[in-house]
């Protein structure tokens, strides 16, 4: 379980720090949750990213002290050569879309393949429909997101970086399935010299809804 942590970090020991990607198209609100999460901020006036810029936020999972170093890739096409790097050593991946713009969404799919060839196989990834306060805007259905989740086998929820709806239950459910990955991977190398531990092709849990959490991953104690 995730119990939450300080903003601007926290001092003391740490156990694990785990490298997270946010991606998606510009202006899709990723600044916007990442100083959500990692601040408790939100501007309306936030300027687009130039280049990459990372956050780090300490959460408690099974009294565990977990670090999240959270980095921010800019989502012009410009760029894409710059934040491929940045997929290298990352454990988690939020791959966010605009719920108001249908091409932000419609994109998802290369920002997945990208990821995956960059990336980690073991990557715990979620997908972010953002800007749910929007609801009279809505150009992408809930059930076109949790189908295309489903199949892909990711995680899946919609947020809203203005109100918080769901900023904190997003980070803490990737935290600690990417805890539970890690521990998964540990125990299986441990156990058999044989088994690397990958995760590979096993399927992740999906919400039933876009707004909520499956029960053996949700977190008790920081719903926004």
């Amino acid at each position: 379980m995730a119990g939450g942590g300080g903003y601007g970090g926290a001092s003391g020991k740490v156990d694990y720090v785990f490298k997270v990607v946010l991606i998606g198209d510009s202006a899709v609100g990723k600044s916007q949750l990442l100083a959500r999460f990692a601040r408790d901020e939100f501007s309306m006036d936030s300027k687009a990213t130039i280049g990459v810029e990372f956050q780090t936020r300490t959460l408690s999972i099974e009294q565990k002290s977990i670090k999240a170093q959270i980095w921010d890739t800019a989502g012009q096409e410009r760029y894409r050569a710059v934040t491929s790097a940045y997929y290298r050593g990352a454990v988690g991946a939020m791959l966010v879309y605009d719920m108001t713009k249908r091409e932000t969404f419609e994109h998802i799919p290369r920002w997945l393949e990208e990821l995956r060839a960059h990336a980690d196989k073991n990557i715990v990834i979620i997908l972010i429909g953002n800007k749910s306060d929007l609801e009279d805007q809505r150009a992408v259905p809930t059930e076109d997101a949790k189908e295309f989740a489903e199949k892909e086998g990711l995680f899946f929820l919609e947020t809203s970086a203005l109100n918080a709806t769901n900023v904190e239950n997003s980070f803490n459910t990737l935290m600690t399935q990417i805890y539970n990955t890690v521990n998964k991977k540990n125990l299986a190398s441990e156990g058999d010299s044989n088994n690397p531990g990958s995760l590979a092709g096993k399927k992740i849990l999906i919400p039933a809804s876009g707004q909520e959490i499956p029960a053996k991953t949700s977190t008790c104690c920081t719903s926004s």
